[in-house]
């Protein structure tokens, strides 16, 4: 997986750095990582990599949570340990986040060394503080199983509301906290029998010794307003006693003096952030663990998590590391969940989609952009629309953002090396884009990606109607110079644009860097545009998502041939070859065929005339996007009769019969009415 860097990565930092430690929810280890998971990774990731853009040093960790019932359960079933469980699965988990580019700079597990040490410590001084009592309880033991069973291992009526099939926890219903004693009718998850109230001896924290520092810890200002509330009424409505110890069997680290006993896995999750980080700091002894987590630390603590567990970060832990004199949290960012398609998120339906199954059908810059469209600093659920997200990537990110750079790349000169001009046109304009990046990178910072990329976007209109009202084809054949000047000018908005996006696509922003040989490591490095230099042969930057509910096809005689990817066809000679009169052509008007949901309208130009060509290709592309490009066409096709008009020659596209059509373009230095040979 990729490895940011925990000192930031550029030299020129701001005025007043700041140090930051940011975690997300740690993954459980007993199956693969889905979308919800990556909705949190990606947020915070998006977070991260805007603050360092800004020079700031960020930590950024994580770690699977290895331990508990389930994961001894399922190693069971297969037959191997635990530990071979939770090592396979943190691979897995490790090779996903690397796929959506989440830039941990570390991602550890807690069945580590690291993260046992901290319990122990964490355990003594609750011990000697007082802070723990012993206590006799009733737990729910399935009798087949032969064994206490996990609070979601009971399943059954909620007692507040009634709602059936809910955890032994919390209710999914009205959102009620509870014991699972108080389930009404429970029932084991694993054998489906009535579980027995079998009585056992806990060790507990009590909360209620912590109340007044929490009652400060959810007023001191940070905190959504929303995520306040919640935590208010359950401090109004007093706190429990914590439950932090689970009887054999059970994979976890072992209680000291409680034989066959063994700390609850909610107990050394949290902590598991803190040995991720210790780690890091190990490798990095600049980074100071202790100074990182004293009470009066300078440094500043965040969390990233959903809404379903912020009873356990918004009290347990701050209640843990408070007994240990630890700093508090700076604050919890809280975000809901996520739906597909309107509903929950469901494997009989579909709708339930791993990590690595979404990055083998769609690339995963694509869901970055679109959680980042979805994504402000609420805690509201947000829907994935698949189709939506697909027509998000082919008119934003294709159509209107690496358009731009397609467009303008050919007027840079000719050959195989273009070069930018020494000066641009409007420099007033680049200026005025410039001036954006204050309320983007302010946006970025209050976790309204929404806002921000509605900014960018805004940018993107402009900087295409500057080069459509420029139209350098107009003026290449005569003044290459002026074409030259507006193509510099429009790159330039290019690459501002993409260092504004980098928070959320550094793949697509580093695949630019490297054209274009100009790193982007912190935002100053936008300030002055690219002058004067070679740029090397543009190459495609995305390609377009074929639409799921209308597959590419293409009417006959109109644009390539609407088949399969097939063997060789039947070879011919060089004078049946030469009758195809191939030409480089440019669009100079695109629109829609009003009454037909594939064509759109073309009228191009072969240098010394202009044809009118009807393209089946309005589910791919949008027609204001075509204007301006070059492409090849048949030019001495027999023209074709339609019902919208005369098709006047072909254009010419690959099409695999899944994929695609993807129109073809000549190299950079191609003209209009050029002879493709």
């Amino acid at each position: 997986m990729r490895k940011g860097s925990p000192i930031g990565s550029s030299t020129r930092l701001v005025s007043s750095p700041r140090e930051l430690l940011v975690t997300t929810a740690l993954p459980y280890a007993n199956g693969p990582l889905h979308l919800g998971h990556l909705l949190e990774s990606i947020q915070a990731d998006i977070w991260v990599r805007s603050l360092r853009l800004a020079g700031h040093r960020v930590s950024f960790v994580c770690a699977d949570d290895a331990h508990g019932t389930p994961i001894m359960l399922k190693a069971e079933t297969e037959g191997i340990r635990p530990e071979t469980l939770i090592e396979r699965m943190q691979a897995e988990h490790e090779r996903d986040l690397g796929r959506f580019t989440i830039s941990f700079d570390h991602y550890h597990t807690t069945h580590s060394p690291e993260n046992q040490e901290l319990v122990l410590a964490f355990y003594r001084h609750l011990e000697q503080g007082g802070h723990l009592c012993i206590r006799t309880i009733r737990q729910m033991y399935d009798p087949k199983a032969r064994l206490f069973l996990p609070d979601r291992y009971i399943r059954g009526a909620c007692p507040r509301c009634k709602a059936p099939d809910q955890y032994g926890d919390s209710c999914e219903n009205c959102g009620a906290s509870y014991d699972p004693t108080d389930l009404i009718d429970p029932r084991s998850s694993l054998t489906g029998l009535p579980p027995e109230a079998r009585e056992t001896e806990h060790v507990f924290v009590r909360l209620e010794d912590f109340k007044d520092l929490l009652q400060t810890f959810v007023h001191q200002g940070q905190l959504d307003r929303g995520v306040q509330r919640k935590l208010d009424e359950w401090l109004a409505s007093g706190l429990k006693d914590w439950d932090i110890t689970r009887d054999a069997p059970y994979f976890g680290f072992p209680i000291p003096n409680r034989p066959e006993q063994y700390f609850y896995v909610w107990l050394d999750a949290p902590i598991g952030y803190l040995a991720s980080f210790k780690w890091l700091a190990h490798k990095h002894p600049e980074l100071d663990f202790g100074h990182y987590l004293k009470k009066d630390s300078p440094t500043e603590l965040y969390h990233f998590i959903g809404k379903d567990i912020i009873y356990f970060h918004g009290l347990f832990w701050p209640a843990l590391l408070a007994a240990s004199n630890f700093r508090l949290p700076t604050s919890l960012w809280v975000h809901g969940f996520l739906t597909v398609g309107g509903q929950k998120m469901s494997k009989s339906r579909g709708t339930f989609l791993t990590a690595c199954e979404f990055a083998e059908r769609f690339p995963p810059e694509a869901l970055r952009y679109y959680f980042a469209l979805k994504l402000g600093a609420g805690i509201e659920d947000i829907d994935l629309n698949l189709d939506d997200l697909i027509q998000r990537f082919n008119g934003d990110l294709v159509g209107k953002l690496v358009n731009l750079a397609a467009r303008s790349a050919p007027f840079l000169g000719r050959g195989s090396i273009g070069h930018l001009s020494a000066t641009l046109p409007e420099p007033e304009l680049y200026a005025a884009f410039l001036r954006e990046r204050e309320a983007i990178v302010a946006a970025y910072e209050a976790r309204e990606y929404a806002g921000a990329l509605r900014l960018i976007l805004d940018l993107a209109d402009r900087a295409n109607q500057y080069f459509a009202n420029a139209a350098p084809w107009k003026v290449a054949q005569t003044d290459p110079e002026q074409a030259r000047a507006t193509a510099t000018q429009t790159l330039n908005f290019f690459r501002l644009l993409a260092g504004y996006l980098k928070p959320v696509l550094p793949d697509l922003t580093q695949r630019i860097e490297s054209w274009l040989d100009a790193p982007i490591t912190h935002w100053s490095e936008l300030d002055d545009p690219l002058l004067d230099r070679p740029i090397a042969p543009y190459a495609p930057l995305l390609t377009r998502l074929p639409t799921r509910s209308n597959p590419p096809s293409l009417p006959p005689s109109t644009t390539a041939e609407d088949t399969a990817v097939t063997d060789i066809k039947e070879t011919i000679d060089m004078d049946c070859f030469n009758r195809l009169d191939l030409r480089v052509a440019r669009i100079l008007t695109a629109e829609r065929v009003e009454g037909s949901q594939k064509l759109i309208r073309l009228t191009v130009s072969l240098g010394t005339e202009e044809r009118t060509v009807f393209a089946g290709i309005q589910a791919h592309y949008a027609p204001e996007d075509l204007v301006g490009r070059l492409t090849v066409v048949v030019a001495n096709l027999a023209p074709r009769k339609m019902r919208f008009g005369t098709s006047e020659a072909m254009v010419l596209a690959a099409n695999d019969g899944t994929t695609g059509p993807f129109l073809l373009a000549p190299d950079a230095g191609a003209e209009a009415g050029m002879i493709v040979r």
